[in-house]
C-alpha cells in the first residue's frame, strides 16, 4: 500500500497503513461477508478415514448441493457428540437451518431436518 500511494506522491508510514486496517478492515470483512454466497436449504454430511503420519484421522466435511464447501473438520476419534457439535457450530455460523441434511449416498438417507440438526447415523440400505 506504501508504494501504490508512493507512486503517486503520497507519502505514508507503514504504521498509518495498519492503523487504517485497524479502523476500516472489521467494516470491510463484514460487508464481505454480506455479499457472500448463501448455502442453499440441502447440505450433505461426509465423513471419511484418512492416515495422517500413518495414525488414522476422520474428516468431517459439509457442502451444500452446489458443492460449496461450508465447513471441515478433522479429528482422531470418530464419535458422535463430535460430529453433532460440528453440525451444530456449522448451523450458528450460516445463521439458518438447511431443509434436508443428507448423512449418506443413497436416497433412502435423505432425511428432514427437524429439531436442532442433529447428525444421526443413515442407516440406509443398497437397492
Amino acid at each position: 500500500m506504501e508504494e501504490v500511494l508512493a507512486e503517486r506522491g503520497i507519502a505514508v508510514s507503514y504504521e498509518t497503513v495498519r492503523r487504517w486496517c485497524r479502523k476500516f478492515g472489521p467494516a470491510f470483512a463484514a460487508g464481505l461477508r454480506r455479499r457472500r454466497v448463501r448455502a442453499r436449504d440441502r447440505w450433505h454430511l461426509d465423513e471419511v478415514q484418512l492416515k495422517i503420519k500413518g495414525r488414522k484421522h476422520w474428516l468431517w466435511r459439509a457442502v451444500d448441493r452446489d458443492e460449496l464447501v461450508l465447513d471441515i473438520l478433522v479429528q482422531e476419534r470418530r464419535n458422535q457428540e463430535a460430529a453433532e457439535a460440528f453440525l451444530r457450530r456449522l448451523v450458528e455460523g450460516q445463521g439458518y437451518r438447511p431443509r434436508v441434511v443428507i448423512t449418506g449416498e443413497w436416497p433412502a438417507t435423505h432425511r428432514p431436518c427437524a429439531g436442532s440438526c442433529r447428525a444421526s447415523s443413515t442407516g440406509g440400505t443398497k437397492g
